[in-house]
């Protein structure tokens, strides 16, 4: 490599010839194993326990574009192990950041028997309890920092909600390498392990790389490790992207021929999903992402 390549190298702090080679070559096949996730392995099991018994399980994420990305890739994934899956994003003004008693109380009288979180809840210590206390299972999802408290004398107590499950990497014991990934990236890695168990050829979960990809950008995490790959991959797909909702937004914005590049993610294609948040509902965007006709995507964009 040349002399300015080595000076990037070494301005990102990568040492190790494991480091170097992954920043430059990294591939898909290089990333770190989901099963390195506290509680991912865990959190599966339930969730195999409850869609082998048909019971309602039901997303609850958020009205920015990691919660959105996350919500679509945690609904496809479960809908392709054959859950009965449903979602919901809160409203900006009437419900604010993230699960509360209402969105709790909404899924319990449709008969949720299980809420799974993306993006949020690792806050959300007296609601998790209030859904509990209604009989429901409640499994967190989330990449924001633990809640702590300083004691006394110097230490730290960290506030984990009561959730079945918690997967997230910043958990002190948790063994994944890499903690600064999105909640969508998070989905992604959580919905390989369900794959996995369930038998499902993990390169299926690839066909979710763009919109983990555009997350990623978006919620301004760092372009190093995996994160690095992933945004890589994602925008090599993208040009050709089978997810209708995302063929009508690169229409939508007049950039079939151009080459997409991270500018596009974080300043054209992802704003446009971070405003329907914004303006109208967070569910605009997501019916956008999940829709399958392309005339439907049309209208939503």
């Amino acid at each position: 490599i040349d002399q300015v390549m080595a000076r990037i190298i070494r301005n990102r702090g990568l040492e190790t010839d494991e480091q170097i080679n992954m920043y430059l070559n990294g591939t898909v096949d290089d990333m770190h194993s989901p099963h390195l996730l506290k509680d991912a392995d865990k959190c599966v099991d339930i969730l195999t326990d409850k869609i082998q018994a048909g019971k309602k399980i039901h997303i609850i994420g958020d009205y920015d574009i990691d919660g959105i990305c996350s919500t679509t890739i945690l609904y496809k994934g479960l809908k392709a192990a054959g859950a009965d899956v449903t979602f919901a994003v809160p409203d900006r003004i009437i419900d604010g950041y993230g699960i509360n008693e209402h969105l709790i109380d909404e899924a319990y009288n449709n008969g949720t028997d299980t809420i799974i979180t993306c993006d949020n809840g690792i806050a959300a210590i007296e609601q998790i309890k209030y859904a509990k206390e209604k009989g429901m299972t409640v499994i967190v999802t989330d990449h924001h920092d633990i809640p702590f408290q300083r004691q006394e004398d110097g230490s730290i107590s960290y506030n984990l909600p009561s959730a079945a499950a918690v997967i997230n990497p910043k958990q002190k014991d948790c063994p994944y390498p890499f903690e600064n990934i999105c909640g969508a990236v998070v989905v992604y890695k959580f919905i390989q392990v369900l794959y996995d168990l369930f038998g499902i050829d993990r390169r299926e979960s690839e066909a979710f790389l763009e919109i983990a990809a555009m997350a990623t950008v978006c919620d301004v995490m760092p372009l190093c490790d995996e994160n690095r790959i992933i945004v890589k991959e994602g925008l090599r797909r993208i040009q050709h992207t089978n997810i209708t909702g995302l063929q009508a937004l690169i229409e939508a914005n007049h950039l079939e021929e151009k080459k997409i590049s991270s500018y596009h993610f974080g300043f054209i294609l992802g704003p446009c999903i971070n405003a329907s948040g914004r303006l109208t509902s967070a569910k605009d965007a997501l019916e956008l992402l999940l829709c399958e006709d392309k005339e439907i995507g049309r209208a939503h964009v």
